[in-house]
């Protein structure tokens, strides 16, 4: 149970308060006098100043006399306009929440201590969303409680007339008012108030029966307590109750009281329903972001990687970044980030069609720039207003090369082994959507242990600062922790990108962030061995000859026999189809790799051969010896590759 101390906005002065308490008794010693009363708050207590009483809020008392019509007709109106004026900031407090907390915290604290002495609300667990329909039983738990405090209730001095008892005589039960669950009886009197939906006085017929009912077994309004029980119904169905209740000392409720009350509970229901809506929407697409991402980073040759991503503050919800790494033929890797404007579950739509799209053309091998001019002919299909930026390199471990094309993304930064950070100078070009614009693709020195980080503008962009400062700041951030570790050795990565993130303060997570960092380690030249065969017969025996002596070179005379009988399949089956000539290459890692290219497009498939058949078991031998395999189409042909374990690695 939440209490706090009587407070509300637009308060009347003290002395107007005492007036108006005062002012019911005088009319009483007057004959003809109207019998009317507010709704005031507990009767006076020592320390009034810290416990001042709530503000009134006008009541209609039936039964008056005839006597001064006018003031009478003065009177009736003022308070009427009274009401109307609670109800509007109410409603107004209801409706600042955002999420389902908020709204019933200001449902709780608009009707206390004004216009009830405590509140109950009960919600229906779970909540049902949109137009599911609920399968479990019809069960309400109490979710916040409120009560009027006064300053000095925890006195035992205090007289206990002056005291709101709460309808809870369990000594075991604390400040907890009644039950925590209720579940509703199909037929039952809670459940015909509930179908109502119109509120209802605690001590009518079906009240009588249903407060029991919702409070717990033992638990009842108290003798003398006032009650109005509220259903709380949403666009579709009934979500909920409140229960507003007064002690002893206020006016009863009238029938205008009702009137209040349904405006209260309809103002929250719709809010409650909204703001449930707004939570699974947020959910679902973060949800749907968070699957489009990868689950893990690749790990090929000559290259270590590392990510992260941050979700949006809770302001911002979830956007449309994302980042990828995608093996090419020839142990390169693409590099991959990207932002879809926009922060909804249709930036994360276009984000997962986007990031999809940009696989398939990287399996083509197309140059960066044709990448990029290919997504953003993809971007105008799906609408004239879907944009996104988005920054594409290729980096060839053999090469010691990175080629990036950027489309409108803020440029990457390159971690030297010697501690320098460099922000690269790439030519920015348009972002993705905007149709008739050409990208241009440059070519960089990518040296060995050098660190690459590419990131998305929610990392340096912030309302606290601009994009360019944020990117200072980030490259004086990757120096400083570069001369941690000395300028002979890079920083560990994983813990190089926790500090990036370490940057962010506490206004500059008004965007998700995604970072890719990729640590450059190349493959040696000598451990390179590259030829050109000519599509001819005795190609097959060249091949094999000459793995053998790049084999003995590296003192890999174990592999020899297994790998000779590869090469000479995969050959074999390139120059039956090749016209131009064929490349081998071997790379030594961790592994032993092998590709065979030519510029015949069509893609070798493995298939059973019968025992009639003379050929086709190539690939299945490769399939069976080979620790993995597999063939890549090019623009200019394909490449089949297959790797072997190292003896010792």
């Amino acid at each position: 149970m939440t209490e706090h101390p009587t407070s509300h906005e637009g308060r009347q002065p003290l002395a107007a308060r005492h007036q108006e308490r005062a002012r019911p008794r005088q009319q009483e010693a007057q004959p003809g006098a109207a019998a009317t009363a507010a709704i005031p708050g507990p009767s006076p207590v020592p320390h009034a100043a810290k416990a001042p009483a709530p503000d009134p809020v006008p009541n209609t008392v039936p039964g008056a006399d005839a006597a001064g019509p006018v003031a009478d007709t003065q009177t009736v109106t003022r308070r009427e306009g009274d009401r109307l004026r609670f109800v509007g900031a109410a409603t107004r407090r209801i409706a600042r929440g955002i999420d389902l907390d908020e709204i019933v915290l200001g449902l709780c604290r608009a009707s206390v201590p004004t216009f009830s002495d405590a509140i109950l609300v009960y919600l229906r667990d779970p909540l049902p969303v949109g137009d599911e329909r609920p399968v479990n039983p019809f069960v309400l738990r109490l979710r916040r409680t409120d009560r009027l405090r006064l300053a000095d209730e925890e006195s035992e001095s205090g007289p206990e007339g002056e005291r709101l008892r709460l309808p809870v005589t369990d000594a075991q039960a604390g400040l907890l008012p009644a039950a925590e669950l209720c579940e509703i009886q199909a037929g039952g009197a809670l459940a015909e108030v509930l179908r109502g939906v119109r509120p209802v006085f605690g001590d009518s017929a079906a009240a009588r029966v249903a407060l029991p009912e919702l409070l717990g077994a033992g638990r009842t309004v108290p003798t003398g307590h006032r009650a109005i029980l509220a259903p709380l119904r949403g666009r579709r169905r009934v979500i909920g109750a409140a229960v507003f209740l007064r002690g002893t000392d206020r006016p009863p409720f009238e029938a205008d009281d009702l009137l209040v009350a349904a405006q209260l509970a309809t103002h929250t229901a719709l809010g409650i329903d909204k703001a449930v809506l707004y939570g699974r929407e947020a959910y679902i697409a973060d949800e749907l972001q968070r699957t489009m991402l990868p689950d893990s980073l690749p790990q090929p040759t000559g290259v270590r990687l590392a990510s992260r991503y941050l979700p949006a503050a809770e302001t911002a919800r979830v956007g449309g970044d994302w980042y990828d790494a995608i093996p090419l033929p020839g142990s390169r890797v693409a590099l991959v980030v990207g932002d879809v404007m926009g922060h909804s579950m249709t930036s994360a739509a276009i984000m997962g069609q986007l990031r999809t799209t940009a696989q398939t053309l990287a399996g083509l091998d197309l140059p960066p720039q044709e990448v990029l001019h290919h997504l953003d002919e993809q971007a105008q299909r799906l609408g004239s207003d879907r944009m996104a930026t988005c920054l594409y390199a290729v980096y060839d471990p053999v090469a010691h090369r990175i080629t990036i094309a950027n489309a409108g993304h803020p440029p990457p930064v390159l971690l030297h082994l010697g501690g320098r950070a460099e922000v690269l100078r790439v030519p920015p070009g348009a972002p993705i959507g905007v149709g008739g614009v050409d990208f241009e693709a440059v070519e960089l020195d990518a040296p060995a242990g050098a660190t690459l980080l590419l990131y998305t503008d929610g990392l340096v962009e912030s309302r606290m600062r601009d994009v360019w400062t944020g990117i200072e700041i980030l490259r004086e951030r990757l120096a400083a922790t570069a001369q941690l570790t000395g300028p002979d050795h890079s920083p560990p990565l994983e813990a190089l990108c926790d500090d990036v993130l370490d940057m962010l303060g506490p206004g500059d997570r008004d965007d998700d962030i995604a970072l890719l960092a990729a640590r450059f380690d190349g493959i040696a030249p000598s451990d390179v061995a590259y030829w050109f065969l000519e599509p001819e017969d005795a190609a097959p025996g060249r091949a094999r000859r000459l793995a053998r002596r790049a084999l003995s070179r590296w003192g890999l005379d174990d592999l020899s026999d297994e790998v000779e009988l590869l090469v000479s399949e995969v050959v074999t089956n390139a120059v039956r189809y090749a016209e131009r000539p064929v490349t081998l290459r071997l790379l030594r890692t961790d592994i032993l790799r092998c590709e065979v290219g030519d510029d015949s497009p069509q893609l070798p498939r493995q298939r059973r051969a019968r025992e009639t058949d003379e050929g086709g078991r190539g690939l299945f031998l490769v399939n069976r010896l080979a620790r993995r395999w597999g063939a890549t189409r090019l623009s200019t042909g394909k490449v089949v590759w297959f790797e072997m374990t190292v003896p010792g690695s």
